[in-house]
């Protein structure tokens, strides 16, 4: 095929562009998370890429890290701050993530880069989101994001994986920007982002 070609290109311009005039969004956004979060405003974390390679996500931290008495982590709901629901209600945690497109780890589009500890969780059919790269937004974020279940989110990354195309990857783009304005499906209706995935 030759989009997946293209498409490769069409990912590093159209992230180096929109990285360049996100700069002085980008650095206000630091300022206000380094407050926030003592220090700490971004999220690095190893996700897996395309067939399962391992690389370092890069968002923007939107929850402290408070911990209870016995030393483990506080709830999410507990250690989501202010300005990081803010910046999670608009969808601004992302923006780093432009760099994992222009170092060629993610793109624009395709399935959301999850868990390392859930690659040997999944069936052979939920493994076939990895046959593309990682996108910071794909067709399980325009249709539910985290308030559907992990099987039907896992149903419409391969749903993407069998169907990519140009007019496909324009359609997330547009209905992602509808999501980001009515701020939709940002939280499960358990989770203040998303339950675990435990297996089907």
């Amino acid at each position: 095929m030759i989009y997946p070609k293209f498409k490769q290109f069409c990912d590093l311009i159209c992230a180096l562009v929109t990285f360049i005039l996100m700069l002085p969004l980008f650095f206000l956004i630091i300022l206000f998370l380094i407050v926030a979060n003592s220090g700490k405003p971004f999220f690095t974390q190893i996700r897996p890429g395309k067939n399962g390679k391992l690389f370092q996500i890069i968002k923007f931290k939107t929850m402290n890290d408070k911990k209870d008495r016995c030393g483990n982590l506080l709830p999410d709901k507990q250690r989501l701050t202010k300005i990081g629901q803010i910046v999670r209600k608009l969808s601004l945690d992302e923006i780093p993530q432009l760099l994992n497109v222009i170092k060629g780890d993610m793109s624009l589009i395709g399935p959301r880069p999850l868990l390392p500890e859930y690659l040997e969780l999944y069936n052979d059919f939920q493994k076939r989101r990895h046959e593309v790269k990682p996108g910071i937004s794909g067709w399980a974020q325009v249709n539910g994001r985290n308030a559907i279940s992990w099987e039907n989110k896992f149903e419409l990354d391969v749903f993407y994986v069998d169907n990519i195309s140009f007019l496909l990857d324009m359609k997330i783009i547009l209905l992602t920007i509808k999501k980001v304005l009515v701020s939709e499906g940002i939280s499960s209706e358990t989770s203040a982002t998303m339950e675990a995935f435990k297996g089907s």
